[in-house]
């Protein structure tokens, strides 16, 4: 049997249009699910006779495997379309390729794209019993990896965000994990952001709402129970936004001496792919508070959860 949420979810595109009982909903029924997500069980398929379709226009290996594991423990056929092959290249638009899988009977998608609200444009379009997953559009969102983001930090820290400080490191400007972590933690009621980023990387007066912008890393990182670090994306070097790998690290980057200034058992949190020695510090990615294998691991069950309430607000419908 499907496992409903109060509030039936149509489509996830983006964890700013959820309200907090969702979210939490969400993460309480990953957790619950997490068991499975990790070993499997051949008895529970609730997804049986269901099709997933992983459209991703850009590259990507922890979130489209994780689709794919999630959508396979529940039961469901999965399609990994490469879309550098697909008739997108012929000049099939995304509307018509979509229309094309849900003529074959595929009704769930994962769709990741580099253009901001290409999600939500189909998501306009596609047929009533179609449910869509934002897995990544341009720097707007990510709302799955902001989920597995929530879970890690409640599994560490316990479901009162309250008391929290959270650092954000890196670039924020262009991350679309961070705003999803941002726009989570401010639902789920986080005590302190605190965000810290060369100036050329910080996000806009609305991305930043209810943050602290720190003049330094360490500003941000002093007494903090949970630190994120983004990725630095390397074309930030060709725009000149960064003035050296170097230099970003010295003054951004997450390094073991950095990490001391936060509290004795603060967890360290990245999104990956990392890049080692400039974002974050070999010892640290790999140290005791490094729960970055975690992350991984919880967006199994979280995008159980996402697909479970999905499928059962479309057998509703269509009951």
């Amino acid at each position: 049997m499907l496992h409903r949420l109060h509030a039936p979810l149509r489509h996830l595109l983006a964890l700013d249009q959820l309200p907090r009982a969702t979210i939490e909903a969400l993460l309480d029924r990953a957790q619950t699910l997490r068991p499975r997500a990790l070993t499997g069980d051949p008895a529970y398929r609730p997804l049986a006779g269901c099709t997933l379709a992983n459209l991703f226009f850009e590259a990507s290996t922890r979130t489209r495997c994780s689709f794919q594991l999630a959508a396979a423990r529940l039961g469901a056929d999965v399609l990994n379309v490469d879309m550098a092959t697909s008739s997108a290249r012929k000049g099939e638009s995304m509307a018509d390729t979509l229309a094309t899988l849900e003529a074959m009977g595929v009704t769930l998608f994962s769709i990741r794209h580099s253009l901001d609200g290409v999600v939500a444009e189909l998501a306009a379009v596609c047929a009533p019993t179609t449910r869509l997953i934002n897995a990544g559009d341009g720097r707007s969102h990510h709302p799955t990896q902001g989920l597995l983001d929530m879970l890690t930090i409640r599994q560490h820290k316990g479901l009162d965000f309250s008391h929290l400080k959270i650092a954000i490191l890196g670039d924020i400007k262009h991350s679309r994990v961070a705003r999803s972590d941002l726009h989570a933690l401010r639902a789920l009621g986080a005590g302190e952001i605190a965000l810290a980023a060369p100036v050329t990387l910080l996000p806009d007066a609305a991305t930043a709402a209810g943050c602290s912008v720190q003049a330094s890393a360490d500003d941000a990182v002093r007494d903090a129970d949970v630190i994120i670090t983004l990725r630095l994306q390397r074309e930030r070097m060709e725009e000149g936004l960064v003035p050296s790998l170097e230099a970003f690290y010295s003054d951004w980057g997450l390094s073991p001496q950095r990490l001391q200034l936060a509290r004795n058992d603060a967890i360290v949190m990245h999104p990956g792919p990392m890049n080692r020695g400039v974002e974050i510090a070999n010892e640290v990615a790999d140290g005791p508070q490094s729960v970055i294998r975690e992350q991984v691991s919880n967006g199994v069950a979280v995008r159980m959860a996402v697909l479970e309430a999905l499928a059962a607000t479309k057998a509703d419908d269509q009951s």
